[in-house]
């Protein structure tokens, strides 16, 4: 008889199909070390199948679209309008057709360390990638929120395809010659928006960690440059630096 050790590295090893055979195989096996590997490959199936479903309803948009007869769908989604230093960084992504990446969800629901794991198989999956960005004067200069469309124009001119359409999370941009499709809440909602969303915050996040090396004082590489206490106080005692936003900290200088 195969011993539970064995059995045990063989569905550590195994991929889901292949436990899924494994449970075939010793489900007529009694001892109960077998069957809390069974057990477990049973939920991870479950799960796998939860997260299908889940990231089938993200794909409701770019379903529509290419049931439409529309060929090559971007997102795109921006992050950093509130912080009071940095700039303001968007993504825009194009996935190929048909493309579910477990995982996928709002950058902000997402976990430091996850957020780098579907970074890299965002990077290795779609078909192109855009990245723009508006520093902290330009924001000064023509305020956040024109700031913001300018990023967005960038990232989707900086893509080497031409997309039909453009998904955008809650805004339609201005100046834009495409198609444009503004759904609220889209990065929870829309699976091209949504790797948007990670692209654009693991790219300025880690902008920010450069930058605190910079400016050691304000822990940007814990605060990203939001308004936190330890940045306020930082402010407060050492005055701004020049990644600071002055339309944004009058109340604190």
């Amino acid at each position: 008889m195969v011993s539970i050790s064995y059995i045990k590295d063989e569905f550590k090893n195994a991929d889901l199909q292949e436990a899924l055979a494994l449970c075939e195989k010793y489900s007529d096996d009694t001892r109960a070390g077998v069957k809390a590997c069974i057990t477990a490959a049973q939920k991870r199936y479950d799960k796998h199948l939860s997260e299908q479903n889940r990231l089938k309803e993200m794909y409701v948009f770019e379903r529509e679209y290419y049931d439409k007869g529309y060929n090559i769908i971007a997102g795109t989604d921006e992050v950093g309008r509130g912080p009071l230093a940095g700039p303001v960084v968007a993504a825009c992504v194009v996935l190929p057709k048909d493309t579910l990446i477990e995982g996928v969800n709002d950058s902000k629901k997402l976990s430091k360390k996850k957020r780098e794991e579907l970074y890299k198989l965002i990077q290795e999956k779609a078909l192109a990638i855009g990245i723009g960005m508006e520093d902290n004067t330009v924001i000064d200069d023509i305020n956040i929120l024109n700031a913001t469309y300018s990023a967005m124009r960038k990232a989707f001119s900086s893509l080497s395809l031409k997309p039909d359409i453009l998904l955008a999370d809650a805004v339609t941009i201005p100046n834009m010659e495409v198609e444009q499709r503004g759904i609220i809440k889209g990065d929870a909602k829309s699976i091209t928006i949504a790797c948007a969303s990670i692209i654009a915050k693991v790219t300025r996040d880690r902008m920010m960690e450069q930058y605190a090396e910079e400016y050691p004082c304000y822990g940007f590489e814990r605060n990203m440059g939001y308004g936190s206490g330890e940045h306020i106080n930082a402010l407060r005692q050492f005055g701004p630096c020049p990644l600071h936003r002055n339309s944004f900290i009058g109340n604190f200088v």
